[in-house]
């Protein structure tokens, strides 16, 4: 099950990370580090028994992430760490962007907190899953990832009102579109991650220090990370092709793998 809550208890902007670690059980093999299966010895299924490194990335003042049992749970504020001009004139975050054509709402004014449970191992062996309206991951940032369409049609209906790190507000939270500049521009960085449990990239390879070739459908595909310790792991990448009128790059258009 992978689900997003909005929640109605207001968040801390200076809340620190609390990571539920489980002790390790049944594991004694190095390589399986961090894993423990629950079939009776057998590893047919794997269980998530520490966060994966990857979480390090994540904003602490805005995101509290810890395990529960075969799900990881990401709360969030969703108030972004770096400056833009939806914060809105007066705050300490404000960016004066004069061309874009902002949205009515401002940051500070809306209920941008959630909640997201993703499955801690993805299961990358059944069918891929279209993505929808609405949050579609949550940023390293702490503010949510949609994909590339603008209420039912194409993002140039609203490219002229994303900030200058790809993001916009409406309906009532701050995300991110397109490549989010402030935390990612042409590099190999941790993005965040999305619904079905896979993270997302920038458009450089750790691997290779260059764009992948070997992307499937999805931007997605499998190398070593910069957080994998040298083991290969199934992950997104965002596409390295320039989105229509908006000069930059979309930042997940789908489908989902990981269901």
């Amino acid at each position: 099950m992978k689900t997003i809550i909005k929640s109605t208890t207001n968040f801390s902007l200076m809340a620190c990370v609390c990571l539920m670690i489980f002790a390790i059980i049944a594991c004694s093999n190095d390589d399986n580090e961090g894993i423990t299966d629950n079939t009776g010895g057998t590893d047919d299924d794997p269980v998530l028994t520490e966060l994966h490194a990857a979480f390090e990335a994540f904003n602490t003042e805005a995101t509290t992430i810890y395990l529960d049992g075969s799900e990881i749970v990401i709360e969030t504020t969703g108030l972004p760490d770096h400056e833009t001009v939806y914060w809105g004139e007066g705050n300490d975050g404000y960016r004066d962007e004069p061309d874009v054509r902002r949205t009515p709402s401002i940051i500070s004014s809306n209920n941008n907190e959630a909640t997201m449970r993703v499955d801690a191992i993805p299961d990358l062996t059944g069918s891929t899953v279209a993505t929808q309206l609405g949050t579609i991951g949550i940023a390293v940032s702490g503010s949510a990832i949609f994909n590339d369409q603008e209420g039912g049609g194409d993002l140039d209906q609203a490219a002229g009102s994303l900030d200058w790190t790809g993001a916009h507000i409406g309906p009532g939270v701050y995300h991110y579109h397109l490549e989010p500049k402030a935390f990612t521009d042409d590099d190999e960085n941790l993005v965040g991650i999305l619904l079905d449990g896979v993270f997302l990239y920038g458009r450089k390879c750790h691997a290779t220090g260059t764009y992948p070739t070997d992307l499937d459908s999805s931007g997605g595909h499998t190398s070593i990370t910069q957080y994998t310790n040298g083991e290969e792991e199934y992950h997104y990448h965002i596409i390295n092709e320039i989105y229509s009128t908006t000069g930059s790059y979309i930042a997940f258009a789908g489908p989902f793998q990981g269901y």
